[in-house]
């Protein structure tokens, strides 16, 4: 990890930290007693309310890094909102009030509100009716509360823009901005993302005093242990392919990456008539429906989740065999975040690329040598 430049190693551990006794009590029961590069370089520095900009790798635990300071910052018998989450989805905004809610078990008295698109916003006003520190947000729906007056952000001490660069890539940066401008006493910002863009780096230079920068690279040690492969295969023999692949190395629990919305609904419809449990999600679905498909995928009850990249980051589904990239992405760096689904935990993930045109082989041989990542080409 480099810290301003500095290659700096840090091993803390949480209780070394001077965190309060209930947070220390929620880690600990969660099992965990060390806290990651990002965590340790991160949680120091927003503790003394400093701004910090850090780039970190999916699953390194940015969440924890920016939440547990903010935690450790809120009055319990506050009633104003004094922290602020921005998120560039509605999945990745549950998934932080959800890590939040849980690091509060032990924490009475502070109140945690998400704020997101395809919910009743009258269900939303009445959450902030019961006065929470905290609130998570995306910048769309937070706007909306804004002009309607429901949510007040001039108590607010601490800001953070979580994946970040997805979040501007969005088109949110107007959004941000002006959310931004309308927090009069804000004391920190914190900025945390996978990679460092140019709109990223605008907003820190207009919007950040002196930041600490973190930077923790994707090294050996750091990545989760994920085998990859390719398979060559002709494009009308996709779906058979992939129905080989599940039977043949048993896997149980799979998430199949498209590039497009269609193909999910197709290879949805074709694994299925495969006999095969499968459902598929991507931005066209209700968000009640979204949620239901990924509760039945959580819970075991459905084998196959085929997705688009709005799946690929934010996300809160854990213990995934594999991978399969059904297609090949357009970006390399959707292709990382896709197989950062699987290998979590220091658990071995698999990930399996289907070929089927020379433009996808030389994009994944781009992709591998960029991400310096060994994929095995295999048959079945």
């Amino acid at each position: 990890m480099e810290i301003n430049g500095t290659q700096v190693e840090l091993d803390l551990r949480y209780q070394e930290m001077d965190l309060s006794p209930g947070l220390l009590r929620a880690l600990q029961e969660k099992g965990f007693s060390l806290a990651t590069p990002v965590q340790a370089g991160a949680i120091p520095c927003f503790k003394d309310w400093k701004d910090v900009i850090a780039k970190a790798p999916t699953g390194s635990g940015k969440t924890f890094a920016f939440g547990i300071p903010m935690l450790e910052h809120t009055d319990p018998e506050g009633s104003a909102v004094t922290g602020l989450i921005l998120a560039p989805t509605r999945e990745l905004a549950m998934q932080i009030q959800d890590e939040l809610r849980q690091l509060c078990a032990y924490l009475p008295g502070i109140r945690v509100a998400c704020l997101y698109g395809g919910q009743p916003i009258d269900r939303q006003i009445n959450l902030l009716k019961k006065r929470p520190q905290i609130v998570v947000a995306t910048p769309g729906r937070l706007m909306d509360h804004m002009k309607r007056r429901t949510v007040r952000l001039d108590h607010v001490e601490t800001v953070v823009l979580d994946e970040a660069d997805r979040m501007l890539d969005m088109g949110f940066i107007k959004d941000v901005t002006r959310i931004l401008k309308s927090i009069p006493h804000r004391r920190n910002l914190g900025m945390f993302s996978a990679t460092i863009s140019r709109e990223v780096m605008d907003i820190s230079w207009l919007y950040q005093r002196d930041p600490v920068e973190i930077v923790v690279r994707p090294v050996q040690e750091n990545r989760p242990q994920i085998s990859q492969y390719r398979l060559k295969v002709d494009l009308g023999g996709k779906v058979d392919l992939l129905a080989a692949i599940l039977e043949k190395k048993n896997l149980e629990r799979v998430i199949v990456f498209c590039n497009t919305k269609n193909n999910t609904d197709r290879i949805t419809g074709l694994l299925q008539m495969r006999g095969l449990s499968a459902r598929c999600i991507h931005g066209d679905l209700g968000q009640r429906l979204r949620e239901k498909v990924l509760s039945a995928f959580r819970a075991g009850e459905v084998r196959v989740l085929v997705a688009t990249d709005v799946a690929a980051r934010g996300l809160d589904i854990d213990d995934v065999d594999a991978v399969i990239n059904y297609d090949i992405p357009e970006e390399g760096e959707y292709y990382v975040h896709r197989i950062g689904r699987t290998g979590r935990a220091k658990h071995q993930g698999e990930a399996y690329n289907l070929i089927s045109s020379v433009t996808e082989d030389i994009r994944l041989d781009e992709i591998a040598r960029n991400n310096k990542y060994q994929i095995e080409a295999i048959t079945l």
